[in-house]
């Protein structure tokens, strides 16, 4: 079982990047010596009344600084209240959470769509390949600075403001992109299509599931998808987002 750690974080910094788009660095020290690319946190509020934490996947870490950093949306009271925290507050912090994108030597697409954008940027920090790192928008663009130092970018959004109009899909047709192996992050939607896509030309395809999650340690079952193998926690074909995944190999689940 892969260690764990509630902690106390120090907000090292913070910014909306975009509209209702919020970046957070915070310091900590266990748990940024042990993340990896594709796993969580669960950030607790401060305010009483919101038990539950708000599981975000973690964008960057940086080693050397003690730190990791998330990148969210405002949707909620709770991401309300985080957006309004400033440098030197802390909150209370449980991870790294789930499990992460593997690190493989092949051609590779990353793909994220809107919020699940984010922990592709870390992977794209650490994986050894070559990196084609396509980009779906619906409007309004973020981290496509940060991405462009890690290697090729393609963006596309919906109303065709930026880069190609259309889908991420869209954009490796138009440009004839060819890879080995796909990591994607993103909405239902584009996750389904992306599967399909690596089901096609027989690519291997690893996605990352977003969920509603409860307690982010796969005690409530509150955020499971359906699997082709029977799971040996629920003994039913069932896997845990916040347990099993949130990456899965994409021919492991059914969506």
């Amino acid at each position: 079982m892969a260690e764990k750690f509630k902690e106390q974080a120090v907000i090292i910094r913070q910014e909306e990047i975009s509209y209702g788009i919020y970046s957070m660095w915070m310091r900590t020290d266990r748990i940024t010596a042990l993340a990896k690319p594709g796993q969580f946190v669960s950030v607790y509020c401060q305010e009483g009344s919101r038990l539950l934490p708000r599981p975000i996947s973690i964008c960057e870490i940086d080693r050397e600084d003690c730190s990791v950093r998330i990148v969210y949306r405002v949707v909620g009271k709770g991401t309300e209240e985080l957006s309004q925290m400033r440098t030197g507050r802390s909150l209370d912090i449980v991870g790294p959470l789930g499990n992460g994108f593997p690190l493989k030597e092949k051609k590779a697409f990353l793909i994220g769509g809107g919020i699940g954008i984010p922990p592709m940027l870390e992977l794209a920090k650490e994986l050894n390949c070559e990196k084609q790192l396509i980009l779906g928008y619906r409007d309004s663009l973020f981290l496509q600075e940060e991405f462009k130092k890690l290697g090729k970018l393609y963006v596309a959004t919906e109303d065709g403001s930026y880069g190609t109009e259309g889908n991420v899909l869209d954009v490796i047709r138009e440009n004839g992109l060819e890879a080995e192996i796909i990591y994607a992050c993103g909405p239902m939607p584009m996750l389904c299509a992306v599967k399909a896509f690596a089901r096609e030309r027989q690519i291997e395809c690893w996605v990352s599931l977003e969920e509603r999650m409860a307690c982010g340690i796969g005690a409530c079952l509150g955020c499971v998808c359906n699997s082709k193998e029977r799971d040996s926690h629920t003994n039913v074909n069932n896997k845990r987002i916040c347990k099993e995944g949130p990456v899965f190999r994409a021919e492991e689940v059914e969506f």
